[in-house]
């Protein structure tokens, strides 16, 4: 994954989310509750072409940080796209098909974390919420 932890990986993929205008995302931390990842991130797009959009936008500001998705699903129809970076899935939907398959309903266990407003300096230092680490 890089030189970011998961925790960094997260913030800045959900940070870039918020930025775009993603809708009502949510941050799962699902560590603990399965095997593959630690965190889950959960937004909707107002059309196929914002869903698509929101996963390039996702995959370049991780791309910047060093980090590359281990795979990539969902670009062909746009409907429901999936970004894995191991320990970091990234899921933008179509409202429509976020609404079905209730992934927040699924991992109701989960707890929800919610990000910190921030200074457009911290987004550039690409630490996680309530680390030590400089600028």
């Amino acid at each position: 994954m890089g030189s970011l932890t998961s925790a960094a990986v997260m913030e800045l993929a959900a940070r870039t989310i918020v930025a775009r205008k993603g809708l009502a995302p949510v941050i799962l931390e699902v560590k603990g509750l399965c095997g593959f990842a630690d965190y889950f991130i959960i937004c909707s797009g107002t059309s196929r072409r914002h869903v698509l959009s929101l996963a390039q936008y996702v995959e370049e500001a991780l791309a910047a940080a060093g980090v590359k998705p281990l795979g990539v699903e969902g670009l062909q129809e746009g409907n429901w796209v999936l970004l894995d970076y191991n320990d970091v899935v990234v899921h933008i939907f179509i409202q429509a098909l976020r609404d079905f398959y209730d992934l927040e309903g699924l991992w109701a266990e989960a707890p929800r974390l919610t990000l910190e407003p921030v200074s457009p300096d911290h987004l550039r230092r690409e630490s996680p919420i309530g680390s030590d680490a400089g600028p």
